[in-house]
């Protein structure tokens, strides 16, 4: 068993975590439009990188500035953004599969591994430690055949242990509350699977997470709150 850990550096979730990710891990971060997925891979590539830690964050829905802008505007107080990204502790690249697919003229042609090819490329230009896909429901839409999809995304999580970097993948549920969740199979070909929901009325709406698995450490399986912040995710751990 692996038995070191990757430290998210958002103090509520490492405690759940009882320390943090195992390192090589392949993590699916699912939750409702809203709920602040893109955001909190961003937080843990951002912590990451302020310990000199190379980290990728690819967007196969938004170009690297929104990304940026975003991140820039939530966190206020992440001031050296731009100098973690100069000094490529942060690369941030952003793909869009779709106009790709467009110009293919074998349209079946252009498939996961074409995508998993820019990111290998990417990881090792880079010498990446940590890399995020935002996001998993983009790629699912592109390959439609469910048998080729699942074999793609086993590649992918292959491929992401045989290159020894710990991802984090988003994926957009069709809805935010808990009750109506509804887990794909596909979720748990991942080593972890941490889900952001949001319950209530939307003038009342509460942020909720938990963590539905993680192999390697015996974690909490509280459903606990937390908000997004000026200064990162503030997670309310109960443990």
């Amino acid at each position: 068993m692996n038995n070191k850990l990757i430290e998210t550096g958002i103090e509520g979730l490492d405690k759940m975590l009882k320390g943090g990710i195992p390192e090589k891990n392949q993590i699916l971060i699912a939750g409702g439009p809203g709920a602040g997925k893109t955001l909190l891979c961003f937080e843990i590539v951002y912590r990451n990188a302020k310990k000199g830690i190379p980290c990728v964050f690819i967007s196969m829905e938004e170009q690297p500035e929104n990304i940026i802008r975003n991140a820039k505007e939530t966190f206020s107080s992440f001031e050296d953004i731009d100098e973690l990204i100069a000094n490529k502790l942060i690369i941030i690249d952003g793909q869009d599969p779709t106009s790709k697919l467009m110009d293919s003229p074998d349209a079946e042609g252009y498939s996961f591994g074409s995508i998993v090819s820019d990111i290998e490329e990417e990881i090792s230009k880079n010498k990446a430690k940590i890399i995020v896909i935002d996001s998993l429901s983009m790629l699912s839409l592109i390959l439609t055949d469910k048998i080729k999809y699942r074999q793609s995304l086993l590649s992918l999580i292959s491929n992401f242990n045989r290159l020894g970097v710990t991802s984090f993948i988003t994926y957009e549920l069709s809805s935010g509350e808990r009750n109506n969740l509804k887990f794909s199979k596909d979720f748990f070909l991942f080593d972890g699977v941490i889900t952001l929901y949001q319950s209530g009325q939307e003038d009342r709406r509460m942020l909720l997470t938990e963590i539905v698995k993680m192999r390697g450490v015996n974690h909490s399986y509280a459903l606990v709150p937390y908000e997004i912040t000026s200064d990162g995710f503030k997670i309310y751990s109960i443990d």
